[in-house]
């Protein structure tokens, strides 16, 4: 059993040096978790502007096998004055291609999720991740190039409750068009000698969503830092700010986002 736990910890030290990059702050890559692993999260969120609101979302992420892999997601906040329980989500993705090389990859990915959340307030934007009830599904493709990792995910959301609401007089909308384009790149180390090295990754992020029914968008960049340790430990910290767009009645923006993950390896029989 400990010969087992040492080879799967080795093989993921080993991955964590050349794919370390790929695991982005605001999205999720192509690759997934290794198989018969758990990791869990503890992400808060927040703006500071008109006043300060935060959400904490708790995470518990299971790698079933090399290729499938799931989350279950419960979120608190204050959004709305009290800090209370708003919801749960939970998501799947399952990596359907995958070409390796020694020191590059190309991979593709299907994912969806459904939530739910009590929160009574509408807004143009659609976030399945606390503020509304809905499913989500998309396509995800990611290449490693040695140090580098870019990735890009299009997506499509839609709310289970929407279509008796309204924003600002008008429908609220039902849809969502969602895509992103993520980098990151491998700082530290520069040479990869043992596990135990830090990792230290730099992100940028393009975030964006489109209301299919009028054309309203929003684009937002997400600049992210990662510290991972002992392979195991992950640590993020990001802002996310609007750069373009005419979607101005939304939730996310202008928020921190700050993140602490602990992964254990060879738990799943």
């Amino acid at each position: 059993m400990m010969k087992k736990i040492i080879f799967a910890v080795l093989c993921l030290c080993s991955a964590q040096g050349l794919f370390a990059q790929e695991l982005y702050v605001y999205t999720e890559p192509a690759s997934n978790m290794p198989a018969k692993s758990i990791g869990v999260r503890l992400t808060n969120e927040g703006m500071f502007s008109p006043d300060f609101r935060s959400r904490t979302i708790g995470e518990v992420m299971l790698g079933f096998n090399k290729n499938l892999m799931f989350h279950a997601q419960g979120f608190l906040s204050d959004m709305d004055g009290n800090y209370r329980l708003e919801g749960g989500s939970f998501y799947a993705k399952y990596r359907f291609l995958s070409l390796d090389e020694a020191h590059s990859h190309f991979r593709a990915a299907a994912y969806g999720r459904i939530s739910t959340s009590k929160r009574p307030t509408f807004t143009e934007d659609i976030n399945l991740e606390g503020d509304n009830s809905g499913w989500q599904g998309g396509l995800i493709f990611t290449q490693l190039l040695h140090k580098l990792a870019l990735s890009a995910t299009l997506g499509y959301s839609q709310t289970f409750d929407r279509p008796s609401k309204q924003v600002a007089g008008m429908p609220a909308p039902d849809q969502m068009l969602n895509y992103s384009l993520s980098s990151g790149y491998l700082l530290l180390p520069f040479v990869y000698k043992n596990y135990k090295q830090p990792n230290f990754n730099l992100y940028l992020e393009v975030l964006g969503k489109t209301n299919p029914t009028n054309g309203h968008s929003y684009v937002d960049l997400a600049p992210a830092v990662q510290l991972i340790i002992n392979s195991q430990t992950r640590i993020d910290l990001g802002y996310r700010f609007q750069a373009a767009g005419n979607l101005e009645n939304r939730y996310l923006k202008n928020m921190y986002m700050a993140r602490v993950e602990f992964n254990f390896f060879n738990i799943l029989k």
